[in-house]
């Protein structure tokens, strides 16, 4: 690709793959237009500060913002997916985005879009999730711009939520019922490698407006993946039974009981596994050679990232932030209570921050542990989300049931509740120096109920 201009736009900047696709780009020399909804949650990327980046707060569905947005780039990468945000509705609502974002491109500098979908057989018999990723593409080879689609199966690397899902099912049950789509072929790929050739076909001309297979060095069954990941976690060989009694619905609840990935995302993920998923050809390989991971390799470097705490991007973050227009209306509960402390305003703080996770609650950690477990069961996040890091929180991030909705480090930390409620909860905590000794920690707990019922929640707790 000749770059004229030097810019390219990215959409879905802070999600999992655009997050880690962005530094790239930069280091390439190249400047990034990210379009995004929340402008604050790139505050969390170590490259957010970079001269060469340009943030335009904005939705996809809005075409003229699109139009903003393409104004001058040579190249377009759509990494926009509504799976976590959109719940049920996601493939309408990928439909409309990309019909939109085409739309806002029409006339533009833009001369390519790149797309990351996913692989799967081109027949009928396609799972809800990769028939909208495959119809996506085909919305964006409609377009004016040649577009390059890149497919790949499972993504190893950390916090991608189907390694989630893989490493929390071998974690946690040494003896496993599985449905029989454990035993499908599939050739996962490191994220690595992914992001490796985003980056380099904007350079290979022969990729325009192909569809272009990627995958890792081996194919495997997912049955010999969780073999794979007990090694490299160091446990015995998992017991596994497959039954062809499991049905989708079934295997996603299960996986949303053992995994921190709800059943509303789980279930279009494990649908997805019942089709093979194999590059079927190396022509990715014949137009971006390079080394390639093998899959205990990636699995292993994976892990090696989760131990050091050292986690890019993750999938919790993704979708979209509540807003003030949740909070319209209604009666809305308000509780305050304060605390003194000996210790510094920044010591408290960064006590504080480490809420949840393995770290736990301020108080009564066991009914925070009873009420995630309440949760889970009836179809919420629950406590085993976690966090990105032990001791770091950024606004946007997930923590548990909870979503980091205001931040300013040292001073005052906002959590939206994303468990499930009779209606809309944030918790906040703020400090206040008195003195280089001495701090004032005040919490503030706000609560709209829903009904009858949500009224009766708030005076119980």
């Amino acid at each position: 690709m000749l770059i004229k201009n030097n810019c390219v736009l990215v959409c879905g900047a802070t999600g999992y793959v655009g997050g880690r696709l962005v530094p790239k780009l930069l280091e390439k020399g190249l400047s990034v237009r990210c379009l995004v909804r929340s402008p604050e949650k790139l505050r969390a990327f170590p490259w957010c500060d970079d001269d060469r980046l340009e943030v335009i707060e904005g939705n996809l569905n809005d075409t003229a913002t699109v139009r903003k947005a393409a104004e001058g780039v040579d190249g377009a990468y759509y990494l926009v997916h509504s799976m976590i945000s959109a719940g049920e509705d996601y493939a309408k609502r990928d439909h409309e985005l990309a019909t939109q974002f085409v739309a806002g491109l029409k006339g533009s500098s833009c001369q390519r879009i790149f797309y990351l979908g996913g692989l799967g057989e081109l027949g009928p018999d396609l799972s809800k999730h990769l028939h909208s990723r495959r119809e996506v593409a085909d919305i964006l080879q409609q377009s004016d711009c040649p577009t390059t689609v890149i497919r790949a199966a499972m993504i190893i690397g950390s916090g991608s939520a189907s390694f989630d899902i893989l490493r929390y099912l071998v974690e946690r049950l040494p003896i496993m019922v599985t449905p029989k789509w454990v035993k499908m072929e599939t050739q996962p790929i490191a994220i690595r490698d992914v992001l490796r050739y985003l980056v380099q076909c904007l350079d290979v001309s022969e990729t325009a407006g192909r569809v272009i297979d990627i995958g890792g060095q081996d194919v495997f069954t997912y049955q010999e993946l969780m073999q794979m990941m007990a090694k490299s976690l160091g446990l015995a060989r998992r017991i596994i039974l497959p039954v062809p009694v499991l049905t989708p619905r079934l295997s996603s609840a299960w996986i949303s009981l053992v995994t921190p990935v709800n059943a509303r995302i789980a279930r279009p993920l494990a649908e997805g596994l019942r089709n093979r998923t194999v590059c079927r050809d190396d022509t990715a390989q014949q137009l971006m050679p390079g080394s390639l991971f093998d899959v205990q390799g990636a699995i292993d470097a994976a892990l090696g990232k989760l131990k050091s705490g050292d986690i890019e991007t993750r999938w919790s973050t993704a979708g979209e932030m509540p807003g003030d227009p949740e909070w319209s209306g209604g009666k809305v509960f308000e509780d305050q209570r304060s605390k003194t402390v000996n210790a510094s305003a920044s010591d408290t703080f960064a006590a504080l921050s480490q809420i949840g996770g393995r770290y736990g609650y301020w108080g009564a950690d066991w009914l925070w542990w009873l009420r995630g477990l309440m949760d889970k069961a009836i179809g919420g996040p629950g406590l085993r989300r976690g966090r990105r890091h032990p001791e770091e929180l950024n606004y946007g991030e997930a923590v548990d049931f909870w979503r980091v909705n205001g931040y300013e480090k040292d001073r005052w930390l906002r959590l939206h509740a994303e468990m499930k409620l009779l209606g809309d909860a944030e918790l906040e905590v703020r400090v206040e120096s008195i003195d280089s000794k001495t701090t004032r920690v005040i919490q503030t707990a706000w609560f709209r109920p829903k009904g009858l019922l949500g009224l009766a929640y708030w005076y119980a707790v």
